[in-house]
């Protein structure tokens, strides 16, 4: 099996599309890629024949937050779920889950911000026939912004944040501002926010297999796994005998 991301080199074989609807500042979304790639895991050593085109799509669960401010999370959830008590325990809750993945959050440092910027960036690190991004693939620049989120505190609002996460992967950090600050990327962003909506995405994580296929939230490793083979085994059927 070879998992490959999209504008990858084309491949010979059947493809199976995953587009990942989700959110920086989701902490389902982080528990449930952690999930996903176990899922890829358990099929890895399977000769299932196909390609799995991973894609990561954005959505905005709090598009009306203000571009270049941020808060303490525990305020933002006190002021969403009804108090601080409330707030906490949901914290700790989601922070347990993400414990049972391997994940260590510390939301007691983290900052609710736009996401916009971060979308951005990730799209940025899809596009592999941009001016040089060092090869960085759309899955390691999610992970590094769920991370600065999560565990390490950061503004993902904060352009020279996401720069300095950029550079880690590789990015030309400089290049990484420009980007930022230019709107590359803007509109496709945009649309794509706009066809989450049109395709009825409401809540995420949301995995699309094949553009027909939703499966909405953080499943278990297995049932990805369950679903990765089904579309494998449909991609093969259709492909012809004498190939």
């Amino acid at each position: 099996m070879v998992i490959v991301e999209t504008n990858a080199p084309a491949s010979s074989r059947p493809v199976v599309t995953v587009d990942i609807y989700s959110d920086v500042v989701c902490p389902w979304c982080y528990i449930g890629k952690r999930k996903f790639e176990t899922g890829l895991g358990l099929v890895a050593a399977d000769d299932l024949g196909v390609d799995f085109d991973v894609t990561y799509r954005p959505y905005q669960l709090d598009p009306s937050a203000a571009p270049g401010t941020s808060e303490p999370v525990l305020d933002a959830y006190a002021k969403k779920f009804g108090g601080a008590e409330r707030a906490k325990a949901i914290i700790d809750n989601v922070s347990d889950r993400a414990a049972d993945v391997g994940l260590e959050f510390n939301m007691d440092r983290a900052l609710r911000a736009n996401t916009l910027l971060a979308h951005r960036l990730i799209w940025f690190a899809g596009e592999h026939d941009a001016e040089p991004n060092a090869g960085v693939e759309q899955a390691a620049m999610k992970e590094r912004l769920l991370k600065a989120y999560f565990t390490d505190g950061l503004d993902i609002g904060d352009p020279e944040v996401l720069a300095d996460c950029a550079s880690e992967l590789g990015i030309d950090r400089q290049v990484a501002l420009d980007f930022l600050a230019s709107d590359r990327g803007r509109a496709e962003v945009a649309a794509e926010l706009d066809e989450a909506r049109d395709e009825g995405i409401t809540a995420v994580p949301t995995y699309v297999f094949n553009g027909k296929w939703a499966v909405p939230g953080a499943q278990e490793p297995e049932t990805f796994a369950q679903v990765l083979r089904k579309m494998a085994s449909d991609a093969m059927s259709s492909v012809p005998a004498d190939r």
